[in-house]
This record gives C-alpha cells, sequence and structure tokens, in this order.
C-alpha cells in the first residue's frame, strides 16, 4: 500500500478511538509517580506548580471554546464514526491554524504531563501525541482536500497546521455561542478537573501511604462537579443550550 494510502487508513482509525486511546497514557502516568515519588511529590502538591499546570490545560480549554463558539453545525464535532464537514472553516481561530482543536487538546494533555514534574516523561507524552495526532490531522486533510478541493489548497497554503500564525486572522461570520461552548465542553472540563484531583491523591498515597487531597484541588473539584452536574441537566432535560444551527 503506498506511504499516503497507509497514513490515512491509520489516521481513520485512530480518529474513530480518539476519545479514548490517550487514556492508555495514565498507567504509564501512574507508573512514573509510584516510581519517582521522592522528586513528583513536593511538585505535585505545590499549590503554585498546580495552578502553573491547571493555567496550561485551561489555555487548551479556551482555544477549544473559540473554536466551538464560532463553529457552525457539523463542523469541529466529536464525531467518532467518520470524517464529518458540511463547510470549509476558514475564518475565526481557523484563519491562524487548521488544526485549532487539537491545539486545544494538546494543552489540556501537557497540563496534566507537567504537572507529574518529570521532564523526560513531558517529552515522551508530547512525542507520542504528535505522531497519534499527526495521522489524524493528515487523514482529516485528504478528506477536505477531496471535498474541497482548489479551496482546500488556498487556505491550507496560507494557514498553519498547528502552531498559530496570529498575523493571518480572519473575524469569524459568525457571532460567539457560549451556549454551544456550554453544551459541548463541560465533559472536557470535568474529565481535566477529575485527573488534576487523582494525580493529587496518587501522589500522598505513593508518597505517605495516605488518602489526602490538596485544599487546592478540593475546592476545584467541588466546582468542576458543580458546574458538571448543572449543565449536565440542563442539556439532558432542557432546551436552554439549543442554538439553532450550532
Amino acid at each position: 500500500m503506498p506511504l499516503r494510502e497507509e497514513f490515512e487508513r491509520d489516521g481513520n482509525w485512530l480518529f474513530k478511538r480518539r476519545s479514548w486511546l490517550p487514556v492508555l497514557l495514565y498507567p504509564f502516568a501512574i507508573a512514573v509517580i509510584y516510581f519517582y515519588q521522592d522528586t513528583t511529590h513536593p511538585l505535585i502538591t505545590s499549590v503554585s506548580w498546580g495552578l502553573i499546570c491547571f493555567g496550561v490545560s485551561f489555555l487548551g480549554l479556551i482555544v477549544r471554546a473559540l473554536t466551538i463558539g464560532f463553529t457552525p453545525k457539523g463542523t469541529s464535532g466529536r464525531n467518532t464514526e467518520k470524517q464529518v464537514a458540511e463547510t470549509l472553516n476558514e475564518t475565526g481561530i481557523y484563519s491562524v491554524v487548521r488544526h485549532p482543536l487539537y491545539l486545544g487538546n494538546f494543552l489540556m494533555w501537557l497540563g496534566l504531563f507537567m504537572f507529574i514534574g518529570v521532564w523526560w516523561f513531558v517529552l515522551i507524552c508530547a512525542l507520542a501525541y504528535w505522531i497519534y495526532y499527526e495521522r489524524i490531522m493528515y487523514a482529516e486533510e485528504e478528506f477536505l482536500r477531496r471535498n474541497y478541493s482548489a479551496r482546500y489548497e488556498a487556505w491550507a497554503s496560507r494557514t498553519p497546521a498547528f502552531l498559530p500564525r496570529l498575523s493571518g486572522w480572519v473575524p469569524s461570520n459568525l457571532e460567539f455561542s457560549m451556549r454551544n461552548v456550554l453544551k459541548r465542553e463541560y465533559n472536557g472540563l470535568f474529565a481535566t478537573v477529575v485527573s488534576f484531583v487523582l494525580i493529587n491523591i496518587l501522589s500522598y498515597f505513593f508518597a505517605e501511604g495516605e488518602f489526602k487531597i490538596d485544599v487546592l484541588w478540593q475546592v476545584i473539584f467541588i466546582l468542576g462537579a458543580i458546574t458538571f452536574l448543572v449543565l449536565r441537566t440542563l442539556k439532558k432535560n432542557t432546551k436552554i443550550l439549543d442554538i439553532v444551527g450550532r
């Protein structure tokens, strides 16, 4: 099989499993916390380090929010069955980077990688992330090339794939929809919060042999849980978060 077809095939396979495959890094992370507890424990229990790392992950959520808040229905979705793009997004954040959602995902994961406090673990996970998502991005771009041809080529030629070029900013044709963001991103926010809390718990357990949670993560977890429950209730039982065309 030609390499181009192989890359697209692998990318589509990973695309369908992208919602859970990154979770396979968790056992690796737990092992690192266990074997490097003497060096990781002071960082994981540091308030300032925790806020910095959570800030990096939250920046990823902001990037995702800026993407989803301006995009129409049928694009930038969480679908896993097949590639979907009812239109080609070229404005807003898509005018400065072609894959903003994956950039946001990377920052969310990077904050967690950093929080563990082992530099080589951060490098390995970042490399694994790139290899993983590079295939997915390739498959998505092949799909867009077939569907939008010259229009896609023109957009791709002026817009970086992963590292934003802010000088190319073009305002979005749509208004920002906070309701669309809240409807679609509350799961990711809570999953991030839970991940930080679990790392904090495991650090204390491995280093001191007891279950503890720092006050910082207790507060963040309570706020995250309340936000999750409220938004999930609104999404499942009301139409408050629904908006036409999004």
